[in-house]
């Protein structure tokens, strides 16, 4: 996470060099930051409260009683994490699957003797394919929200239903025949860990249902978010005051990402646009939909999912008729495709320094390797059931 900083300070750098250089002028990049400031504030607030929620113990509490419900069955028991994992990405946004269930899953898996790595795969996987669901799943729908012009999510999730399943049900198979032996077995449930503080549990959980369903209501979603994140902050402060701390702010994330939308929109100054388009194609038939998808998600492997949306969205865009549906397909390049290389984007970062730090091993190459074959048959997939569902 420093070295994320260190690059959104280099980026932020660069950024004025281009305004002060002419290459960007001061009107768009005032442009950039009041399309920018909503999606930062979301992201920010939507972290202290998924922080604070698993400080109080929610996801601690939802995990057992997964693992209960699963009476002993490694099978039943993978399913529900892949509805926790769908749940977590869809509402609280990839970077929480990966950064807080992905911890919760592993101690879980171990508590009941079962090998933590096919669970943890699942919750990475599905942090980054199941991100098509929502707007509030991933900051690239956030983007793609202002393009579009919805102000209604249900358009979203109407635009993005059929590739959304898609983009779930093809990982996830392919976990199942890779580790068949291991979701076939039977476990003995290990203890129950004791309770906390019952009434931070309590609140924390009930701020949470309460904001779950306004984020999907049409009201801009950094006022639920942003609203829950005060709530959970004032309570904290009386119950438990140490653990609001500067951590909880995701602020390299900030720099990071405020730093990219500035040399980004240089480079289409520049006519990054042009060059891409070359590249990406233009059209609606199938095959157009399948190249820029492909160009997303090799782009999102090449330098993460958040530049290559960004750097691609003029392209996608460039047709007025053809907005919605080439959008999507980015969307599905940059969102299902990043499973190959580590940056492809922070969520897989995030994900395999929290193993690290349980110690769970996974090379690298593994990880490719895998990922060379999920990654493009999910996103090839998931493009032929937009095309066909247009």
């Amino acid at each position: 996470m420093v070295r994320l900083a260190i690059l959104g300070v280099v980026l932020l750098v660069l950024g004025g060099l281009a305004i002060a250089f002419g290459i960007l002028s001061p009107a768009s990049a005032a442009a950039v930051g009041d399309r920018v400031w909503p999606v930062l504030l979301f992201a920010v607030s939507i972290t202290v409260v998924a922080e604070l929620a698993a400080e109080a113990g929610v996801f601690a509490a939802v995990a057992e009683r997964t693992a209960r419900a699963a009476r002993g069955r490694a099978g039943l028991l993978w399913l529900f994490v892949i509805l926790l994992a769908i749940v977590s990405t869809a509402f609280l946004s990839l970077d929480t699957t990966a950064v807080l269930l992905t911890p919760v899953v592993v101690l879980v898996a171990r508590a009941n003797g079962l090998p933590p790595l096919p669970f943890a795969l699942t919750t990475v996987w599905l942090a980054n394919t199941a991100s098509l669901i929502l707007p509030v799943s991933n900051l690239t729908n956030l983007l793609a929200l202002h393009a579009l012009g919805f102000s209604d999510p249900g358009r979203f999730v109407a635009l993005m239903v059929a590739p959304a399943i898609i983009a779930i049900i093809v990982p996830c198979a392919i976990l199942l025949v890779i580790y068949r032996r291991t979701f076939s077995t039977r476990f003995e449930p290990g203890p129950t860990t004791a309770s906390g503080d019952r009434v931070l549990f309590w609140i924390a959980a009930g701020v949470l249902l309460v904001m779950l369903p306004l984020l999907v209501t049409g009201i801009p979603v950094w006022i639920p978010a942003t609203s829950a994140a005060v709530v959970l902050l004032v309570v904290f402060a009386f119950r438990r005051r140490g653990a609001i701390r500067f951590g909880l702010l995701p602020w390299q994330l900030v720099l990071f990402a405020g730093g990219l939308f500035l040399v980004v929109e240089a480079g289409h100054s520049l006519g990054l646009t042009v060059l891409l388009s070359q590249a990406a194609g233009s059209g609606t038939d199938m095959a157009a939909l399948l190249r820029l998808a492909v160009s997303g998600m090799l782009g999102a492997n090449a330098v993460d999912n958040l530049p290559a949306y960004l750097a691609l969205e003029p392209v996608a865009t460039q047709s007025v008729g053809a907005v919605p549906v080439r959008l999507a397909a980015l969307l599905i390049g940059v969102n299902a495709g990043p499973l190959i290389t580590p940056w492809a984007s922070l969520a897989t970062l995030l994900w395999h320094s929290r193993l690290q730090g349980l110690g769970v091993e996974l090379r690298w190459s593994r990880y490719l390797l895998l990922g060379l074959l999920a990654a493009p048959l999910t996103v090839v997939l998931a493009t032929i059931a937009l095309s066909l569902a247009q």
